[in-house]
C-alpha cells in the first residue's frame, strides 16, 4: 500500500479576527481570541495519537465483515490496503498518526456492526449507510462515500431491460439483511412481493443464479463487481433515485458515544478536502455509468 502523508486539518483564528474587526473592546477581543485558540488547540491535541482512547494502546483496531467484497477490498484481505474501503481505513489511520503496522483488523458481521452493544473495534468500514435510526445504536463518522442503490439481474430475466421502478412492482427481489439495499426494496421500489433476505451478498448471488429471485439490490460499485465477476450473464437494470433527494453516504461506524468519533470525522473531512477520497474512488471505484430508473 502506498503511504499517504497529509497533515490534520489546520486550526483557524477566524473567529477571533471577526470579533476584533467588529469592534469588541480590546480585553474582550483578546479574551475571545485566547478562548478560541485554547479550544482549538485542545481539540487538535485530543486527536493526537497519544491522546486517543483506543481499545489497545498504540494500536488502531478496524473492523469489517467476511468475506470482504471487491471493489471495497481485494482478495478478501482487508490488510493489504487494496480496494476502496481498505485504502480509506489506512488513510484515516495515517491522519490519526498510525502506521500501517499499527492497524489491526477484526472480523465483524454486518448486523453486529449496526446493533447496540460494545464493539470490538475502534471503527468499522463495511459499506454501512448513515441513517438516523442507526444513530440510536452507534456513532458514525462523516461520510466517506456517496452511494446509489442499484438493481441487478441476469440477462433474459423477467426484469432485464425494464426502465422504470413501476416495472419492478411484481419482481421478487433480494438483498443482504439489515442493509439500506434491503430496505429500498419496500421503501423505494414498493415490490408487491416480500423481499428475500440473505446473510451475505454471496447467498443473494447464488439465489439469483438458481432462479429463486429476479434481481438483487446492492450499491452501485458492488453491482459492477457482481455483474462482471460473480454472474455469468449479469446485467445492471438501473440505479434507484435518491430517496427524497437526499444523498446516502457510507460512514465509519463507532461505538455509541465513542471518544474517537470526532477525531475519525476530522480525519475523513481532511481526506475529502484534500482530494484523497476522490483519488481513491477514481482508483478503485471508477466505472462506466449505469442507467437511471424513472
Amino acid at each position: 500500500m502506498r503511504t499517504l502523508t497529509r497533515p490534520l486539518v489546520a486550526t483557524s483564528l477566524a473567529a477571533a479576527v471577526l470579533l476584533t474587526a467588529c469592534g469588541a473592546p480590546r480585553d474582550e477581543a483578546d479574551s475571545a481570541s485566547d478562548s478560541s485558540t485554547t479550544e482549538e488547540t485542545d481539540a487538535a491535541a485530543s486527536c493526537d495519537k497519544d491522546s486517543l482512547e483506543t481499545r489497545s494502546d498504540g494500536v488502531l483496531t478496524v473492523g469489517t465483515d467476511s468475506p470482504a467484497y471487491e471493489p471495497w477490498f481485494v482478495d478478501d484481505d482487508p490488510t493489504n490496503g487494496e480496494g476502496y474501503e481498505s485504502a480509506v481505513a489506512y488513510a484515516i489511520a495515517e491522519q490519526l498518526g498510525y502506521a500501517e503496522d499499527e492497524v489491526e483488523w477484526v472480523t465483524v458481521p454486518f448486523n453486529a456492526v449496526v446493533s447496540p452493544g460494545e464493539k470490538k473495534f475502534d471503527f468499522d468500514v463495511n459499506q454501512v449507510s448513515i441513517t438516523e435510526e442507526r444513530r440510536n445504536a452507534v456513532d458514525f463518522s462523516s461520510g466517506y462515500y456517496d452511494v446509489r442503490q442499484t438493481v441487478i439481474t441476469n440477462a433474459g430475466s423477467p426484469i432485464d431491460g425494464v426502465t422504470s421502478i413501476a416495472d419492478l412492482a411484481d419482481a421478487k427481489l433480494g438483498a443482504q439483511v439489515g442493509t439500506t439495499s434491503y430496505n429500498a426494496i419496500s421503501d423505494q421500489i414498493g415490490s408487491s412481493q416480500q423481499a428475500a433476505a440473505f446473510d451475505t451478498n454471496d447467498q443473494a448471488v447464488q439465489a439469483l443464479k438458481n432462479g429463486q429471485i429476479d434481481g438483487i439490490v446492492v450499491d452501485l460499485p458492488t453491482a459492477y463487481y457482481m455483474t462482471a465477476v460473480q454472474l455469468d450473464d449479469g446485467v445492471i437494470v438501473g440505479q434507484l433515485p435518491l430517496p427524497d433527494g437526499e444523498v446516502e453516504q457510507f460512514g465509519a461506524v463507532l461505538d455509541k458515544d465513542s471518544p474517537l468519533t470526532d477525531c475519525v470525522s476530522q480525519a475523513v473531512d481532511a481526506l475529502r478536502e484534500d482530494g484523497t477520497l476522490d483519488q481513491l474512488a477514481d482508483e478503485w471505484l471508477a466505472q462506466q455509468g449505469a442507467p437511471e430508473l424513472s
